[in-house]
């Protein structure tokens, strides 16, 4: 057994003493630490997605379409309906999951002598990405209460200039949306400050009481909308990302994509769960009412939330926010602890899952106070 350790190796000097990015999954009766849909795919779907890859695997000898014309066709037509704005082939793109979308624009637009903002705290893998790809990263400024302090903000980019933008809204891990004249105005600024991309990281826009910013692209074509499969389509397990942007953008990216990087059964799996939107975006539904409940049984406790417009919610404020999450976890519930200081996420789960998650908190409660 070796007992080189990974500093001893030659690495890049910005990965030295970096931890890689996880939640921490325990054996526990209530897990809601990692934003999971609790849904399992009805069993329409699970056979629709049997008959696809079926198909699929009949030609596994051959590459897959690598330009995946007909899963982003259909995800144009998705963003469409849902989204309110005009959208074709040409102006989608997808990849394993929206952190490898955030990888190849960060490949694209970043890079060694580039740098990247973001308004933390937020999506921590915006950071570890940009340093896994050589870019410079800079830490932006956030209110007390989380919102993005858009004064603060809009001096930090005429500074740094940086070559991406990214906004997260809903926010991770915070919950809450950002008004779309914030998005317009750190647009502009960025423009100002030079020709630089803005990100718009949409995982859970799904569970918004708002709309989605789709509108925000026309005109603006350095300005791109990230968006994942894995929270409102419950398909955590098919890792499938995409974004909207100008065609432009989405001829750039395909510059650092690697050779068909999408699999023939991803592609498969990703157009059976297509077919099922109605009754996916129905479970949706339910945990928003899931989630509106915890933010008003939280607050009934006694407890400070962050308005949430996510398919979780932060709530505190604690002491010692570790311990907390320790004695959560004694009563059989699995939340999660981002560092955020006095502050813990609990993810929205099915009903019977929150109740134990609120007989928890309510001890908790007690314990504290007594």
């Amino acid at each position: 057994m070796s007992d080189v350790r990974i500093d001893d190796l030659p690495i890049r000097d910005e990965l030295r003493g970096k931890s890689p990015y996880g939640a921490p999954q325990l054996d526990v009766p209530v897990r809601l630490n990692t934003n999971e849909n609790p849904y399992p795919l009805p069993e329409a779907l699970v056979e629709r997605i049997a008959e696809r890859v079926r198909e699929a695997a009949r030609e596994l000898n051959r590459y897959p379409d690598r330009d995946a014309v007909q899963l982003r066709t259909e995800l144009a037509k998705y963003l469409q309906r849902t989204g309110k704005h005009p959208l074709g082939i040409e102006n989608v793109w997808a990849a394993n999951g929206s952190n490898e979308v955030i990888q190849q624009l960060l490949q694209t637009f970043g890079g060694p002598g580039r740098t990247a903002i973001g308004f933390e705290p937020s999506y921590s893998m915006h950071a570890l990405i940009a340093r896994g790809t050589g870019t410079g990263w800079i830490s932006g400024p956030r209110n007390e209460d989380f919102t993005i302090d858009l004064a603060a903000a809009e001096k930090a980019i005429a500074e740094h200039r940086p070559d991406v933008v990214f906004i997260t809204t809903p926010n991770n891990p915070t919950g809450n949306a950002v008004p779309p004249e914030t998005v317009l105005a750190l647009y502009e600024a960025a423009q100002a400050a030079k020709p630089s991309m803005v990100v718009v990281d949409e995982a859970y826009v799904e569970f918004s009481h708002g709309d989605s910013l789709l509108p925000l692209l026309d005109g603006r074509p350095h300005l791109v909308i990230s968006r994942t499969m894995s929270k409102a389509f419950g398909a955590a397990g098919l890792r499938l990302g995409y974004l909207a942007a100008d065609p432009a953008v989405v001829d750039a990216v395909q510059l650092v994509r690697l050779p068909y990087h999408l699999s023939a059964i991803t592609q498969a799996t990703a157009l059976a769960a297509l077919e099922h939107t109605d009754t996916l975006l129905g479970y949706v539904e339910q945990l928003k009412s899931e989630r509106d409940r915890l933010v008003a049984e939280l607050r009934a406790t006694g407890y400070d939330v962050v308005e949430s417009d996510a398919n979780f919610v932060q709530f505190g404020r604690f002491a010692d926010a570790h311990e907390a999450w320790r004695k959560i976890l004694d009563r059989g519930v699995l939340v999660r602890d981002n560092g955020v200081p006095g502050w813990l996420r609990v993810s929205a789960g099915t009903p019977e899952e929150n109740d134990a998650f609120l007989d928890a908190v309510r001890e908790l409660k007690k314990e504290l106070e007594a």
